[in-house]
């Protein structure tokens, strides 16, 4: 777990650039915010068989700490604390790219705007929640995501949306649970789609065999690729 006396705002991002190559790390970073929220699935949050099923953020619990490998995450709380979308879970969801998901504080403020308070920081599940009062599309973080944390900078790679689920967009909606999914329903896929729901990414080729990402964590997008640098003004 991440040293508590360490302080991310020290940290001078010009360590992390093309000058010093970490775990194959190139390019300029841009910062997105603080690691304000750590949670971890500990069963599917979807229930029940379509039509009639409904999501439910009752398994999402809150952790201080994460460690990160190859396999996706795992809860540090007194203990380790099994994410269902990692490999080694009982019931794991895991598909490869969704081991790790990322959440901006920005994009649930827009969320709120459009279906209501009961859309609460965190409520999508997401791993990692980033306090950033913007939205991010897919192609500004498509370069990569640093994390600097105690340890020095955690490289994630293969950022992608999180394609949103019939589930999600019907608690989104304020839909029973047996209600059918209809245009409105399509229509909220759409809008929770390309990243507004969230991020995928994986832990970076060549990076130790696990990490630990603590809150407090800083968060940067690397703006060095060709995708990334046509977004930067």
């Amino acid at each position: 777990m991440s040293d508590l006396s360490f302080d991310p705002s020290e940290v001078s991002v010009s360590q992390f650039t093309d000058a010093t190559p970490v775990h194959g790390l190139t390019g300029d970073l841009d910062l997105l915010g603080t690691i304000v929220r750590l949670q971890v699935q500990t069963s599917s949050l979807k229930c029940g068989e379509r039509p009639r099923s409904w999501y439910t953020p009752e398994f999402i619990r809150a952790v201080p700490a994460l460690r990160l490998d190859d396999g996706g995450v795992t809860g540090l709380d007194e203990g380790d604390i099994a994410d269902v979308h990692h490999r080694d879970h009982p019931r794991s969801k895991w598909r490869g790219e969704n081991g790790l998901s990322v959440g901006f504080t920005g994009h649930y403020a827009r969320m709120r705007e459009r279906f209501g308070p009961h859309l609460s920081d965190g409520i999508a599940g997401e791993n990692i929640l980033v306090e950033a009062n913007r939205e991010f599309a897919e192609i500004e973080v498509a370069g990569g995501i640093v994390i600097v944390g105690a340890a020095g900078p955690i490289a994630l790679e293969a950022v992608q949306h999180a394609p949103p689920c019939v589930e999600f967009s019907k608690f989104c909606a304020g839909y029973a649970f047996d209600q059918r999914a209809d245009s409105v329903i399509a229509d909220t896929l759409q809008y929770l789609n390309h990243g507004m729901r969230g991020f995928y990414a994986t832990l970076a080729e060549g990076s130790p065999s696990s990490v630990n990402i603590a809150l407090g964590d800083l968060v940067y997008r690397r703006t060095g690729s060709p995708e990334a640098e046509s977004t930067v003004s």
